[in-house]
């Protein structure tokens, strides 16, 4: 049995926080980012999505410090060969004390054409884009309120325990930049020889955002986690289309969803994560183009005590320990 070394960052009444505990995980995971083309002229919805894997991961957290390495085997992936492609994805979700910070980096190439119009496309050898590419920046920072009484930690990287139910109100900025493109004309109506033709779109957008978080606790180690926000962007957004160029400025709208639910306590954890950022790109010319970014895993969680060999080796990836004296006594008071 673990001993309980908390290491307390809020009110612990609420939660406390195992930083000083190894907490270990296996876990599954898929990323994706999605395209969606809307043509309201011509009333065309098309959604593309990538190949992307199934992943099987181990990872570890230790000072508030993360490691995860995952591959995706063949065996829970007999689909990709569904279309060639290749993608880079780099998310990172961080929650210290009072924050929610999100980063994306993201290189897609090879989609294939999921949905059109709200209904599955299931013919293969004509909706298959090999060379279409998706590229998306971005950043998203909101204040967390009530970070003394609510630990996303707990729910996203389980180096915490919520003991008891509580909410925030959460207030930010976020902006996102990118391109998406097809060497090959894409049409929004294919039988029609004067529809307009998809090339390429890029973007660039800002703005605040404002939102809400709760954790509901049931028997204190059962959880459900949502936080839902939105944001009114200003932006700019070139789409390319029939070999026509067409920039404007426009306002819009996104919203980040993420959804929390398992079981947690001092020494293990069982739960589900999903994070989904739908980002509308600024409107022209009667396109309404979205990109839909996203990671679902399941995590199993085991934490243990380190003994004093380990523990000098993992102390190093302790971020306080390289604060300046002075920092350090403000971070104690």
């Amino acid at each position: 049995m673990a001993t309980d070394f908390s290491h307390a960052q809020g009110d612990t009444t609420y939660y406390v926080s195992y930083r000083k505990m190894l907490t270990t995980r296996l876990y599954t995971s898929r990323k994706y980012t999605s395209l969606v083309l809307q043509d309201n002229l011509s009333d065309t919805r098309m959604r593309f999505e990538p190949n992307t894997n199934l992943n099987l991961g181990v990872g570890a957290s230790y000072n508030d410090f993360t490691l995860n390495i995952a591959v995706g085997f063949p065996f829970m992936n007999p689909n990709m060969d569904r279309v060639d492609g290749r993608y880079l994805d780099l998310q990172g979700h961080v929650y210290p004390r009072n924050f929610v910070i999100d980063f994306f980096g993201q290189f897609y190439n090879g989609y294939y054409l999921q949905r059109i119009n709200g209904q599955l496309v299931d013919d293969p050898d004509i909706m298959v884009f090999p060379d279409m590419r998706v590229r998306k920046f971005g950043a998203n920072v909101q204040y967390l309120f009530n970070g003394d009484r609510l630990s996303l930690k707990a729910s996203f990287l389980q180096t915490g325990w919520q003991k008891k139910s509580a909410g925030s109100l959460l207030g930010g900025f976020e902006m996102y930049g990118g391109h998406a493109e097809n060497p090959y004309p894409i049409p929004f109506e294919p039988d029609n020889p004067l529809s307009r033709e998809f090339t390429r779109v890029g973007f660039l957008q800002f703005g605040p955002n404002i939102g809400y978080v709760a954790t509901l606790v049931i028997k204190k180690h059962f959880f459900l986690t949502g936080l839902v926000s939105s944001s009114m962007s200003f932006g700019f957004s070139n789409v390319e289309q029939n070999f026509d160029s067409s920039p404007q400025w426009n306002v819009t709208n996104t919203f980040f969803l993420r959804g929390f639910a398992g079981y947690n306590g001092p020494v293990w954890s069982i739960n589900a994560n999903y994070v989904h950022a739908n980002l509308g790109l600024p409107r022209v010319d009667d396109f309404a183009n979205q990109l839909m970014t996203g990671n679902y895993r399941i995590n199993f969680i085991y934490r243990f005590d380190v003994g004093p060999k380990l523990k000098k080796y993992l102390d190093y990836v302790d971020l306080e320990r390289y604060l300046p004296e002075k920092l350090k006594k403000q971070k104690e008071d």
